[in-house]
């Protein structure tokens, strides 16, 4: 019955709000909510980072806000791409279990993405898995534009 799911709706288009969130959250866990919340100045959030190296949080919590920062970053830097792929394969005319699954499946690596950097990141044994999350959802959306470039051949 689960599986019938991703070929009865297409839910594609829900998932880019989704994707945002999953951008959004790593600021939010490093500028709004604990150590680093009295470091961020909403008057010039750019300066964050600076702000964050001359305070007198530990290294290890620098490391981690930092970290944070960077995935949010990430996440906006793909935000475009995603979200072009999911209107190509959409206009394209794709499978909703081939829009589903691979939207879904990039939401689930941007998730895995964001704790993998942020928190197992600081661990030099745990750092190489980044780089294959990340691609899973390259991966992702990148299907998505050649499956809807073969599907208009």
């Amino acid at each position: 019955m689960a599986l019938s799911f991703f070929a009865d709706k297409n839910i594609s288009y829900f998932t880019i709000p989704v994707a945002l969130f999953t951008a959004l959250w790593p600021r939010n866990f490093s500028a709004f909510q604990g150590p680093g919340q009295k470091h961020f100045d909403p008057t010039n959030p750019r300066t964050f980072a600076s702000r964050l190296e001359k305070s007198d949080l530990d290294k290890e919590t620098v490391a981690r806000i930092l970290r944070a920062e960077s995935a949010s970053s990430n996440g906006f830097e793909v935000l475009p791409l995603f979200a072009a792929a999911i209107v190509a394969g959409n206009s394209s005319g794709l499978s909703n279990t081939a829009l589903n699954s691979l939207s879904i499946g990039f939401i689930l690596s941007r998730i895995a993405y964001n704790y993998v950097y942020i928190f197992l990141g600081g661990n030099r044994k745990f750092a190489g898995l980044r780089t294959p999350v990340w691609f899973v959802g390259v991966v992702s959306y990148m299907t998505l534009f050649i499956k809807a470039g073969l599907a208009k051949m």
